[in-house]
Parts: structure tokens; sequence; C-alpha cells
């Protein structure tokens, strides 16, 4: 018989992620946005599938990174780029990817549910690696004419499979496509004169247990962690009953969005 798992929304520390304060806890412990959990993708990876495309993008050209984190994404172009902002609301993260100093690289900190703080037609193309949707509003003003945006957006299954094998620490995933109608709503209201949205379905693989406790608690604090870690017992039993070969198979839904000014 199944135990209870706890449930980490319950505990009075808990961010909601993706919240400001989330990313602020983040920014604050780490100075870095990168996934703590070890997994395999299999079939199409949109990550390949985006790096490639903006490698295709962004040579000789003034280019803007929407959500940039610690910069790390950023950086990686500066050697065919002609100049590269990286933008994010986290300081500590800016303060993380300032650290390198790059005659063609800068890094601004700025809240993408304002006017950005750039000049009209500042840029010749924008990309967003799973940064905010909220730029798309102004970024038909800061694109010059026949700019583009390249994004890549986790979709509406992320791993769904985890609420139905580990009950209570993952809630059930919401009805619909609230993601992906969320992103259409805002191309359209910026005024691209082009866009389209391509969704990449991956499986992906989780190594061991602790990698599911490591995505449960992304972002949260200690405490968050121990609450978690004490149904490690019960969690490596599910884990161990469904895993294959390749470890916990889950599926991952990405959309790759394409748009023109």
């Amino acid at each position: 018989m199944n135990q209870t798992l706890a449930d980490p929304t319950e505990h009075p520390d808990w961010r909601l992620p993706h919240s400001f304060e989330w990313y602020a806890g983040l920014g604050g412990e780490t100075g870095k946005y990168t996934y703590p959990w070890n997994s395999t993708i299999t079939g199409p990876d949109a990550e390949a599938m985006f790096a490639e495309e903006v490698a295709g993008l962004v040579p000789g050209k003034r280019v803007l990174d929407i959500g940039c984190g610690h910069g790390d994404f950023t950086i990686r172009w500066s050697p065919v780029v002609k100049q590269i902002v990286g933008l994010d609301v986290t300081a500590d993260f800016i303060e993380t990817a300032s650290s390198t100093a790059l005659s063609n690289v800068s890094f601004v900190t700025a809240n993408t549910k304002h006017k950005l703080p750039f000049e009209d037609g500042q840029f010749d193309c924008a990309y967003n690696r799973k940064g905010p949707t909220s730029a798309y509003s102004d970024l038909t003003r800061i694109l010059n004419k026949g700019g583009r945006l390249l994004a890549l957006h986790p979709g509406d299954r992320l791993s769904p499979e985890l609420s139905r094998l580990f009950p209570g620490l993952f809630a059930p995933q919401p009805e619909g496509t609230p993601v992906l109608d969320k992103i259409n709503q805002r191309l359209e209201a910026s005024g691209f004169t082009s866009a389209e949205i391509e969704i990449v379905t991956s499986v992906q693989y989780f190594h061991e247990p602790l990698d599911i406790v490591r995505l449960r608690c992304f972002g949260q604090t200690p405490a968050v962690h121990e609450m978690v870690l004490q149904c490690m017992p019960e969690i490596s039993r599910i884990f161990t009953q469904h895993q294959s070969s390749q470890g916990l198979q889950a599926t991952l839904d990405n959309y790759i969005v394409r748009a023109a000014v």
C-alpha cells in the first residue's frame, strides 16, 4: 500500500515556483539558474533545437537575451555577435553574469512587465530561453523592421506522470493548454507580422530517486527539502517499482516560438 507523501506546498516556507520571491531566493542562495537534478532526454531535444536555431540567428547581429539568468547562454554567443545584452529581473543572477568582462556583452536588471529600458529599434533580433512572455508586448518597439524573435518555453505537459506516481508530492497539472493559450495571447497582442509555435514532445528519464526530490524542491528553502526528504523511503520504493533501465520516464513538452516584426 502506498504511504502518504508530504505536500511541500503546505510548508510555511514554500515559494511559488517562478514568482519574484522564488527567483530572488534562488539568486540569493546560488547566484545561478541551473537545474539540480540529473536526467536524460530522448527523442527530439527542444533545447538543442533551440540552441541550433539561435546559432543561425545571431551572427553579426545586435541581440537581446530575455530572461538571461546568470548569463552562461548569453556569453556563449560573444564570439559571433556584434553586441548582446542579457536582461533578467533577478539582481543576483545579473551580478553573477556581469563578473565576466567582454566588450560586446552587457547585462541589465529589469522587470519585463514594465517598458523595456531600450531605444526603439535597438536590436536586430531577440531570443527568449525559458524567460518571461511579458516582454513580448514591447519587443516590436525595440526590434528593428524585419527583426526576429526566437523563444523556447516549457509546455503544458511537464512530467504529468509524476502526479500519478507520487500523489501529494506533485499536484495534478491543469486541464487544457493554459501555457500555450497565454503565449498565443501575448504574441497576438504584441503586433508581430508573423508568428508560429512548434510543439516539441520529448521523453525525460530521471536517473535516481533523489532527482525527484531535487525537481520538486528546486528553488525552495532547506526546510522544504527536509520535509520532502522524510518521504525518501517511499519515493525510492515508487521510483524503483516504475523505472526502466534508462531511469524513470516522464513526458516533456516545450514550445518553440518563431516571430517577426
